[in-house]
């Protein structure tokens, strides 16, 4: 999660853009996010691929648990371009390039070329400490079209998160040189008791750096992540801090540059977002709630999928207990259509399935269940989402 270590797409399905459902802004990826799926089809995701399990920081809340141990059976670069041509004949819109960290993988730049030449987006997670004036600008020359890079809050909390004194200011550096070579950037932040209380501190950032695109992650228990358990949020803060987020981010979407504001891994924050709206704009709020349906909610095995370092197909970046297959056995487009799977047969049709409070929740065609993710990691893969924090009289049918 945060900077390289969260498989944090520039424009995935897990996202909920704040901006566009509070106030109508257009953004680059309203055609991924919404629009009115044919389910007959078969779903073209977009793919994160870990290039590579090394970093060069070892941050808490890591889902592969990265560090800079070097890691044997990574995809050969052969491997990897034979995956990026399968991608792009598949028709997957995007291809996000994460870790561990990226661009200690040397054959990156030639990945993201490939990438780009074969008719995929390219974009990019990474901690940007790498990031220099150089391989900026060669970044650019290869036709990288974002780049995620994560701040945990204030330098002290950042450099705690990351394990490593001077993250910070490596990363801020890495940021302007990014910018300074024409680079889209967005900033990430992983949200827990940690670091809470520094959303203006960052929001600050944001505005100080020209930044156009901040996306706010809630914590995933996975990897190294799951040692945080107790650093998640109480849903009762999780529904202060979209309080703070909304009006920042209703604020920030009207100014001359407007910033695009986004939540990441928690599909209750899409009716949040309307109930708030509903009570001070019911026009708007009725937009709000039809682009809800449009997205369906997390798309994890539908509209999503990953690929780990050594070719693992999985259904997103935390489910690394779930396994699809091996794109050295299978190529990845034959296993995401492949109809027999039990697994993407079960997230393709999961509301039979799920348990708990999503039984009687009116918004399962806006959230789909949630992150199964969290459900695995609380000891039950259909069970709730112990994340979602709206409460019984929001999720309970309305009255006629």
């Amino acid at each position: 999660q945060g900077l390289c270590l969260q498989a944090q797409i520039g424009y995935d399905a897990h996202m909920i853009s704040l901006s566009k459902l509070l106030t109508g802004q257009a953004n680059w990826g309203d055609r991924l996010r919404y629009h009115r799926r044919d389910p007959a089809a078969t779903p073209r995701p977009v793919v994160v691929f870990n290039t590579t399990n090394r970093c060069n920081l070892t941050c808490a809340h890591c889902y592969p648990a990265s560090d800079d141990t070097p890691c044997d059976g990574e995809l050969s670069s052969d491997e990897a371009r034979a995956l990026i041509d399968d991608l792009a004949a598949f028709g997957a819109p995007v291809i996000l390039f994460s870790g561990g960290e990226p661009l200690v993988r040397p054959d990156i730049l030639d990945l993201i070329t490939h990438a780009g030449q074969a008719g995929i987006r390219p974009v990019l997670s990474t901690n940007a400490t790498l990031l220099t004036p150089a391989i900026a600008e060669q970044l650019t020359a290869a036709g990288l079209a974002y780049a995620g890079i994560s701040i945990d809050g204030t330098e002290a909390t950042h450099d705690e998160f990351r394990g490593r004194t001077g993250a910070y200011a490596d990363t801020l550096t890495g940021l302007r040189n990014a910018q300074a070579a024409g680079i889209r950037v967005g900033l990430r932040m992983t949200v827990s008791r940690r670091n809470v209380d520094e959303l203006p501190a960052v929001i600050d950032l944001i505005e100080r750096e020209g930044i156009t695109r901040a996306c706010f992650y809630h914590l995933v228990q996975a990897g190294r992540g799951r040692e945080m358990g107790p650093d998640a949020l109480p849903l009762e803060r999780t529904r202060a801090f979209l309080d703070e987020l909304i009006v920042h981010a209703e604020r920030l979407a009207m100014l001359p540059t407007p910033v695009e504001m986004l939540t990441v891994d928690n599909h209750a924050d899409g009716p949040y977002a309307y109930l708030d709206l509903l009570k001070r704009d019911p026009a708007r709020a009725a937009e709000c709630l039809s682009l809800l349906q449009q997205n369906g909610g997390n798309r994890s095995g539908i509209a999503f999928g990953c690929v780990s370092a050594t070719g693992d197909v999985h259904p997103d970046q935390f489910s690394r207990t779930q396994l699809l297959g091996n794109v050295r056995e299978r190529p990845f487009s034959e296993i995401w259509a492949d109809e027999s799977s039990p697994l993407l047969g079960q997230l393709r049709d999961r509301e039979p399935l799920i348990t708990g409070r999503c039984t009687r929740c009116r918004w399962m065609s806006v959230c789909n269940g949630n992150l199964r993710a969290r459900a695995i990691a609380a000891g039950d893969p259909w069970g709730d989402d112990p994340a979602c924090y709206l409460t019984d009289a929001e999720i309970a049918p309305e009255q006629p």
